[in-house]
């Protein structure tokens, strides 16, 4: 099949908008007689004047030829892909190929290579990714500059900001379920819609996600909470049932009422509150998907008891099965532990330094960002005065640097060990932990020779352990 080359001002944009770096390897494959193109989400991206992440670009040079010509480069898979650095950059180049026997609905058991950029473009997920920029290779004979091609009409539907897969959804789908959840994805990411044909493909093939590994559906996730407007592909996968096979804690919201926002349920909510978190918070923004995720499980006589505790449970868990790196899983655990905090007006100044030690000091600034998205998505105006107060006495208390926890008092358990003849275990730490408190409650007391005068009574009054009996 011949590749249609469409010249025109699209063309023009590229020209400015492909990196030197790119050209240049696009000008080697070409001397070197082959057909060169930049493709993908890189070329999408230009097209729509936005800074693309990265540049791939695709061939009919078959690998060990690719790593011929760019000596140093690493062919990384059997897929056809072969890293190779340009200056101080790495980029992917990829043999065009055809693939087959697609039976587990995620990647491909058979590939062929090819030497038709077309039939390469035909097995990409969406029109809009299905376009290429380049030429065909030194023997063509026309001596063409760069040129785009674009079989399936993916610039016009660039024009139309909508999102339509290539050929059959439903066998598109069927290939590889993750385009299912990238179509959610992009959705929101570019703000586009997603062509009726498209979508009833999607509700019609939802439950292929779940053979999908909790990696592939993590990073997918991940790139969704990035857009502008997470709720758009939030959205969409419930409507079209891919979050009910990915979540089905979070599915069970919608229906769910409270007492927030007139005529909207707890999805609604869930939608408002991860939209008011600004998007270079991705964690916050994690938090706040997950932040009721326990609150259909704990739902009784009209309250949700204990879905603090119950969500972050249930957080753990999915964000373990997506794969999600643990420090992520860790933070997002402890922000919905304890989302639910209260601003107590009358509290001590040693409350306020309680409160900072059972949070963390690195996760205050986090937990009052998701109470104020939480406040947004509850219809609440932001920066309520007594949070805003209580957040200036925390601020206070972290600039004084006051000790809150054994790393700052000024005696620590080898001071008890020569000095009391203290031996390691649970009575030395049961010590230090009731100093800290002591501390917190009246920092005053942190002196050496008063801590060691406050240890020594707490001894009288303690049981000595196992070996020092």
């Amino acid at each position: 099949m011949a590749a249609p080359e469409t010249p025109g001002a699209a063309d023009a944009r590229l020209v400015l908008a492909v990196p030197a770096p790119v050209v240049a390897l696009l000008d080697r494959l070409h001397a070197g007689g082959h057909a060169a193109y930049v493709v993908g989400g890189s070329l999408r991206d230009a097209l729509l004047g936005r800074e693309p992440n990265d540049w791939d670009m695709a061939t009919d040079a078959r690998p060990d030829r690719i790593v011929a010509l760019f000596p140093g480069s690493v062919y990384e898979n059997r897929f056809g892909t072969v890293a190779v650095r340009q200056d101080e950059d790495v980029f992917e180049i990829t043999t065009f190929r055809t693939e087959h026997d697609y039976a587990d609905f995620r990647r491909p058991h058979r590939v062929e290579f090819g030497d038709d950029v077309v039939a390469d473009l035909a097995r990409r997920d969406f029109t809009v990714n299905a376009i290429a920029w380049g030429r065909a290779g030194r023997d063509d004979g026309t001596g063409a500059p760069n040129a785009l091609v674009d079989p399936f009409d993916g610039i016009a539907d660039l024009a139309a900001r909508r999102l339509r897969a290539v050929g059959d959804p439903d066998a598109r789908f069927r290939e590889d379920a993750l385009r299912m959840v990238r179509a959610v994805r992009l959705a929101a990411s570019l703000a586009f819609d997603i062509e009726p044909a498209t979508l009833a493909a999607i509700r019609a093939n939802a439950g292929l996600v779940r053979h999908l590994s909790g990696e592939r559906v993590g990073a997918e996730l991940a790139r969704l909470l990035a857009a502008p407007m997470p709720s758009v592909g939030l959205r969409l996968a419930l409507d079209t049932g891919l979050l009910a096979v990915i979540s089905p804690e979070l599915a069970q919201q919608r229906g769910i009422q409270q007492n927030k926002i007139l005529g909207e349920d707890l999805w609604d909510h869930t939608l408002r509150t991860v939209d008011a978190v600004p998007a270079d918070r991705p964690v916050v923004r994690l938090a706040a998907l997950l932040h009721d995720i326990g609150k259909p499980a704990t739902l009784a006589d009209g309250r949700f008891h204990h879905h603090d505790i119950v969500g972050a449970q249930q957080a753990e868990t999915l964000l373990r099965t997506l794969r999600y790196p643990r420090a992520t899983t860790d933070e997002v655990v402890h922000l919905i532990r304890h989302h639910m905090f209260v601003v107590d007006r009358e509290a001590t100044d040693a409350a306020v330094r309680r409160f900072i030690r059972r949070i963390g000091r690195d996760w205050i600034g986090p937990l009052f960002e998701l109470r104020r998205a939480d406040d947004i998505g509850s219809g609440m105006a932001p920066d309520d005065p007594d949070q805003v107060a209580f957040r200036a006495r925390i601020d206070a208390e972290l600039a004084a640097r006051v000790p809150l926890d054994r790393n700052a008092l000024a005696i620590d358990g080898g001071d008890l060990m020569r000095e009391l003849g203290l031996q390691p275990g649970p009575r030395l730490g049961g010590v230090l932990e009731a100093l800290v408190d002591q501390v917190i409650a009246d920092p005053v007391l942190n002196d050496r020779a008063t801590l060691m005068l406050l240890a020594q009574g707490m001894l009288a009054d303690m049981l000595p352990d196992e070996g020092e009996r």
